[in-house]
């Protein structure tokens, strides 16, 4: 069994705001022909789908956002899962640019209040994650920042985002980590490529008709 955790805040108060964007993500993986309804369990809202034949929980909790690492840890408790490779955790970052995605297999939880305290519950940082850059709030605005909605200039950025790291997800079900990574993280520039060849110089000083590199017949026809 595999299971996707995005991260948010229950109720429509909070729906579309950039601490949302988890659950955006798991909304738009629920949408796919074939996906159940969601049905409230472990504190949660869980929908379950299948990918090559094997079980896949789509949760989104509804604990609020601080106390995310409770409907986790009963998830995890009652399937006996390992979470270095059976979860995949999905939050918003506003240390990173709006639009960017970064997956990692491991490490802190960056000042994430949800992924701090799945942290806490879980006893270790050894879940993969793939967060989602909402922007960079003003010194002393985070709190206000996160829990605000994009501006109208933003939506096309974050949908294509949300559609992105909907398709690291699948990535990540069907060809595991390493692939989903490539996907969300994106190559790294290639330094060495070759420059591309120069045209040949055309002698413009020979007016000969014949000249092979002047064309025959300008129109074509």
């Amino acid at each position: 069994m595999k299971v996707v955790i995005g991260l948010g805040n229950p109720g429509p108060k909070y729906v579309g705001t950039r601490h949302n964007v988890g659950f955006d993500v798991v909304d738009y993986l629920a949408a796919a022909p074939g996906v159940g309804p969601f049905r409230s369990k472990f504190q949660a809202l869980i929908a379950e789908a299948k990918e090559a034949g094997e079980p896949v929980l789509l949760v989104k909790p509804e604990t609020f956002m601080n106390l995310s690492g409770r409907a986790v840890r009963q998830i995890v408790d009652f399937y006996k899962l390992t979470p270095a490779t059976d979860l995949l955790v999905i939050s918003d970052d506003f240390n990173l640019p709006l639009g960017k995605l970064r997956a990692r297999a491991k490490g802190s939880h960056g000042g994430q209040n949800g992924l701090r305290n799945i942290q806490e519950q879980l006893g270790n940082d050894e879940y993969p994650r793939l967060r989602i850059g909402v922007g960079q709030p003003s010194e002393g605005q985070a709190v206000d920042f996160v829990l605000s909605r994009f501006k109208p200039g933003e939506r096309k950025a974050v949908e294509d985002t949300i559609a992105k790291a909907a398709e690291a997800v699948v990535i990540w079900l069907k060809s595991g980590l390493d692939a989903a990574m490539n996907r969300a993280n994106g190559p790294e520039p290639d330094k060495t490529k070759p420059k591309k060849p120069k045209p040949p110089k055309v002698d413009t000083n020979n007016s000969d008709s014949t000249n092979p590199t002047a064309p025959s017949n300008p129109s074509g026809q």
